[in-house]
Formats: structure tokens, C-alpha cells, sequence
């Protein structure tokens, strides 16, 4: 599985750890590298404090390659950035904003930088920008998504059509399966998040964990258009804020509602009532909650096995 991703990483496979908001913490950031993943830590939930923290932590947990995923519109994002930089992290992964603000300054730092898109007019962006590689995430995803709900079967060959930047595939990504065909549709490597949410080493709620095991096909949503798209487990909140919707809710009457702290109220917290509840549309496909090696073992089995069912069964011969 060495490619294009695993040099620029230097790790064993490509599969990246998505830096998910309250799942995301040293614990499990550090099992995927030291299972030859990348992990990522997820600043988005993080005080500039915590995410000090994090680091420090995350440097005695692993010797291997990691990095830090931050949301561009967080509001203490110069704190961040300048931890970042004073910690010597040498990865560094930005969503949700231009990546044209902070590439360059990372890059002067000697930090490989990857942008999250959702479309191919961001694709253009990035190269222009100078980004290391791209992580396109179709709608299938958890947390907040494209407005344009492109499916990943679509997203990544159109990328993959755009740019010769090292792509990274992401969204309803969970199994060996999916990952080979996200390498088949052009992909150099895959971010997984739902799968590692629902893991030992994950800091979400164990009742959020056991909920996301239950949770079925068309159990999630996507949510919160006029404000910011994201995929939730339906639920007492959820059912609140589709009634808003359907009755013409302002943006200013979803921003009452949704209120602060939603989504650690109900990932991290455990509240399955009023707490938002974000995850993946692959979570019809999470059945336990095991450790993160468990995990990296399932995915390598399956890919390898499907990998060399395509090269013998007749099935694919056409």
C-alpha cells in the first residue's frame, strides 16, 4: 500500500484519522499512528489550552507521524496556529475556510499542509494556495458537509479529474471494501472518521458510541442547511430543528435553537436527547466498539481479500 501518501507522511498505510470535533484526542490520535495510520488531532473542540495539552501528550504516546486538524473559522485560530508552530508539529490538515490564509505562513514553517474540500472549485483553490494534498469528503460524511451534497462516488473522480495533488478520499468510508474503491475511483489514500469515532481509544460518550452501534441505514440526516450542513443521528434535537426547517425557520430561529454546545453535549456528554449527534452515514455499517488496532487488522483483511478477488473472480471480468 506505499504510494504517494505514505511518503509524504512517512507512515505505513494511507489511511488518515479524520480530526473529529470531541472524538479526536491524543488517546486515539495516537493509536492510528502507532498502527501506521496518521492520526490527527482534533482542534476544533479545543481550547488553544487543551490542544497544548494534546500535543505535549501526544509526543510521549507516539514516536510515529501525526498531525492537527483545524477548523479555519475557529475564533482563536492565531492561538492555535501559534502553538502549532512553537510545538514543532509537522502536519497540519485545515477545513471549513480559504486555504489561501494559512497555507503559506505553515508552509514557511517547514509544516506539510492538506486542505478538506467538498467541491472542485476549492480544488483549484488549494493548488493555488500550494497545499501538500486534498482531502475531498463526499456528503456521505459526518459532521458538517458540502452544500453541494456530492456523493464521494462522484466527488473523487472529479477531483481526481481537477488536480495531480496527492487526494485523499473521505466520507461513508468504513471498510477494506471502501477503501479500495476509493484507490479505484482515483483516490492515492482514504480519511476515516465514523469507524475511529467508535473505537476504545475515541473520547466520545460511550452512550454515544453504543447509539451509533444501533443506528441503522437512514438513521442520519443532513441537517442545519441555512447555517452549515451536518449529518446527524436522528434524535429529539434532530426532530426539533427538521420541524423549524419545514415550518420556515429564519437562520437567526436555527441559531436559537442550536444554542452552544450541541455537539459536546451530546459526543461527548452523552445527552442523546438534546445533544447533537454527528457521525457518518457508515454508521449502519458499525456494529461494535473495538480498539483501534482491531480495526486497522478488519480494514487490511478485507482490503487485501477484495484486492485479490478483483484480480481472479470471473465477476469482474467484463
Amino acid at each position: 500500500m506505499q504510494n504517494r501518501i505514505t511518503e509524504l507522511f512517512n507512515i505505513q498505510y494511507p489511511i488518515i484519522q479524520g480530526g473529529m470535533v470531541w472524538c479526536s484526542g491524543w488517546r486515539l490520535a495516537s493509536a492510528v499512528s502507532n498502527n501506521g495510520g496518521l492520526g490527527l488531532l482534533g482542534a476544533g473542540s479545543m481550547y488553544p489550552e487543551v490542544l497544548l495539552e494534546h500535543i505535549q501528550k501526544m509526543k510521549k504516546a507516539t514516536d510515529k507521524p501525526w498531525g492537527v486538524n483545524v477548523p479555519l473559522l475557529y475564533p482563536s485560530i492565531d492561538e492555535l496556529m501559534q502553538i502549532i508552530v512553537e510545538e514543532g508539529v509537522k502536519i497540519v490538515f485545515t477545513s471549513a475556510g480559504n486555504p489561501a490564509k494559512w497555507t503559506g505562513f505553515l508552509k514557511e514553517k517547514g509544516i506539510t499542509v492538506v486542505h478538506v474540500i467538498a467541491n472542485g472549485r476549492f480544488a483549484q483553490k488549494c493548488e493555488e494556495a500550494g497545499v501538500d494534498a486534498i482531502v475531498a469528503e463526499g456528503f456521505e460524511a459526518g459532521g458538517h458537509n458540502g452544500r453541494e451534497e456530492t456523493t464521494t462516488l462522484t466527488l473523487i473522480p472529479s477531483i481526481r479529474q481537477q488536480t495531480q495533488l496527492p487526494l485523499i478520499a473521505a466520507g461513508g468510508i468504513g471498510t477494506g471494501k471502501g477503501i479500495f474503491a476509493a484507490m479505484a475511483l482515483g483516490a492515492d489514500g482514504v480519511q476515516i472518521g465514523s469507524r475511529f469515532a467508535i473505537t476504545e481509544e475515541s473520547s466520545a460518550h460511550k452512550a454515544f458510541k453504543e447509539l451509533v452501534v444501533e443506528t441503522g441505514e437512514g438513521g442520519t440526516l443532513l441537517s442545519l442547511k441555512k447555517l452549515a450542513p451536518v449529518r446527524l443521528i436522528k434524535n429529539a434535537f434532530f426532530e426539533q430543528v427538521h420541524e423549524a426547517e419545514k415550518s420556515g425557520a429564519s437562520t437567526l430561529d436555527l441559531q436559537k435553537l442550536l444554542g452552544k454546545g450541541r455537539a459536546k453535549k451530546g459526543i461527548f456528554e452523552g445527552d442523546l436527547v438534546e445533544g447533537e449527534l454527528e457521525i457518518g452515514q457508515i454508521a449502519s455499517l458499525i456494529d461494535d466498539i473495538k480498539p483501534v488496532s482491531a480495526v486497522f487488522e478488519e480494514l487490511l483483511l478485507e482490503y487485501r481479500q477484495v484486492k485479490e478477488e478483483a484480480a481472479t473472480n470471473p465477476r469482474f471480468n467484463f
